[in-house]
């Protein structure tokens, strides 16, 4: 059974500004909306399976790699919240600093 789908403030503010980035970047909306769409279903896969992340330090909290992207997440009994959407393509010291301790 799939657990409701949480999205924390930072993860919809990381998502907003990647897709804004695609947009601004290739003056159209076409990649931004497909890549929208693969958020949108790995979330649903997340909330179905979320034991396929991988696991982390952090007893709680998992990772699922997307393409460029790191999904960071938690679930509890009736919940996946997506914490962090991150581009692997940044330097790495800054993901750490965003991870919830």
């Amino acid at each position: 059974m799939a657990k409701q789908i949480i999205w924390s403030k930072r993860a919809f503010e990381d998502r907003k500004l990647i897709l804004q980035y695609w947009i601004d970047r290739n003056q159209s909306v076409t990649y931004s909306k497909r890549l929208n769409q693969i958020f949108e279903n790995t979330a649903e896969l997340i909330s179905k399976y979320p034991e396929i992340g991988k696991k982390t330090i952090y007893a709680d909290i998992r990772i699922k790699v997307l393409k460029n992207y790191l999904f960071t997440y938690r679930k509890t009994e009736s919940s996946v919240e997506i914490l962090t959407i991150w581009d692997q393509r940044q330097d790495p010291k800054s993901f750490k600093r965003i991870l919830p301790k």
